[in-house]
């Protein structure tokens, strides 16, 4: 069995085994997209749901389809989500848009796996701050308070 931290082995041989198989474009790796692109998991999301017809007057070679969320609209990958792709165990409905959120899910995890790991420190830190700041405080009004209650007498 594998371990998730495991590399993840292309599925082509080369560059032109890649560029024949995806109708002459490459495969980007996608094990870091969310943090490549801006919008990061919305615009994964976005772009695996939002293959349209063109709009009027747009001209689409064979073999590219049209989605507004990719820059320039045109994208040589075909729709890659169906509804009733895969069957989920928990009975869950397979839909295009579950579907899609569970692939950003996974790609979103798979570009910082260690993120979980570094919130939970993040706010045993803001935890600790927060004890050292109320110990600070109640350590100085009881230092100071000999001072503030003393009474000062000018004759």
């Amino acid at each position: 069995p594998g371990k998730l931290s495991d590399y993840i082995q292309s599925p082509y041989k080369n560059e032109n085994e890649a560029r024949y198989a995806n109708n002459g474009g490459l495969p980007p790796d996608l094990s870091l997209i969310t943090k490549a692109r801006h919008g990061g998991a919305d615009y994964i999301f976005a772009l695996l749901t939002g293959y349209r017809d063109p709009p009027a007057g747009v001209v689409i070679a064979e073999g590219q389809h049209w989605n507004p969320y990719f820059p320039g609209g045109r994208i040589q990958m075909p729709p890659p989500i169906y509804d009733g792709g895969v069957e989920y165990e928990d009975g869950t409905e397979a839909t295009a848009s579950q579907m899609a959120k569970d692939v950003t899910t996974f790609l979103a995890w798979a570009a910082e796996p260690e993120a979980d790991e570094r919130k939970k420190m993040g706010l045993k830190f803001i935890a600790g701050l927060a004890l050292c700041g109320a110990a600070a405080g109640w350590y100085k009004r009881f230092l100071w308070s000999i001072y503030k209650s003393r009474r000062i007498s000018f004759h």
